[in-house]
């Protein structure tokens, strides 16, 4: 269950930010080294037009590269899309392929189909895609770190463990938010927070971006204009560090 803190409002006001902003914004609180909770540079967005997904893990690990003991591909789909009525929703489905490098395709429009019928947001693999075009038409945002012709021997191995995406350690029920930046896991105690302050942090970044649009620009404007911008930042560091929850 998500704290009472995480309301639609807050998800909605999420999806209005890009993920390194909401990146930037939870390294103000100084609760977790600024190189973890985010996915490495190998999972990238399918579809880096589309919006912003914003929702909780539903995680299962996959294989595809073995015929042992494996049955009919994606046998355990309909299993995983029930076990998901115990996460809040919106839901992202989030899936580890044990083979590594990949060795067959973990999604394709069958699968996007059926999640995006039941309400998720998106998917993401740290293995491989398929049938690229048909689930661009779908408008289902998608994350994986590659695209494959076949699904080999498609399984879905574990539903609701924790997995790993890229170096991203994804517990079920995990708030995450991805764009064609990335993907970024954001701390349930804080998300409200989070949400609040990723507007501020913005406007604190247009203090710099305005002034570099100026007609008349030197590297003292510049110096000045991020001083200023620095400050801001800092007033926002202190908001953050007294609204964390334990005070």
């Amino acid at each position: 269950m998500a704290p009472a803190s995480v309301t639609q409002e807050c998800l909605n006001r999420l999806r209005t930010a890009d993920s390194p902003t909401v990146a930037n914004v939870i390294e103000l609180f100084g609760i977790r080294c600024r190189a973890a909770g985010y996915a490495g540079p190998r999972i990238r967005a399918v579809y880096p037009d589309l919006p912003p997904a914003v929702g909780f893990a539903v995680t299962a690990a996959f294989r595809g590269g073995s015929a042992e003991e494996a049955g009919a591909a994606y046998g355990d789909l309909p299993a995983m899309i029930e076990h998901s009525a115990s996460t809040p929703a919106p839901r992202i489905a989030v899936f580890q392929d044990l083979d590594d490098p990949p060795r067959a395709a973990t999604y394709g429009e069958v699968m996007a189909t059926a999640f995006q019928s039941f309400g998720f947001a998106g998917l993401i693999t740290s293995g491989a895609a398929r049938d690229i075009a048909q689930v661009r038409r779908l408008g289902f945002p998608c994350w994986a770190s590659a695209t494959m012709a076949s699904h080999g021997w498609a399984r879905i191995e574990e539903i609701g463990v924790p997995v790993v995406v890229d170096g991203l350690r994804v517990r079920p029920g995990a708030l995450l938010h991805a764009d064609a930046n990335g993907i970024v896991e954001i701390p349930l105690a804080i998300a409200g927070t989070v949400a609040d302050l990723c507007g501020p942090f913005m406007e604190a970044e247009q203090i710099t971006l305005r002034y570099l649009q100026q007609p008349h620009r030197t590297p003292e404007g510049l110096r000045s204009a991020v001083a200023e911008m620095r400050r801001a930042i800092s007033d926002l560091t202190e908001r953050a560090r007294r609204m964390l929850p334990d005070g």
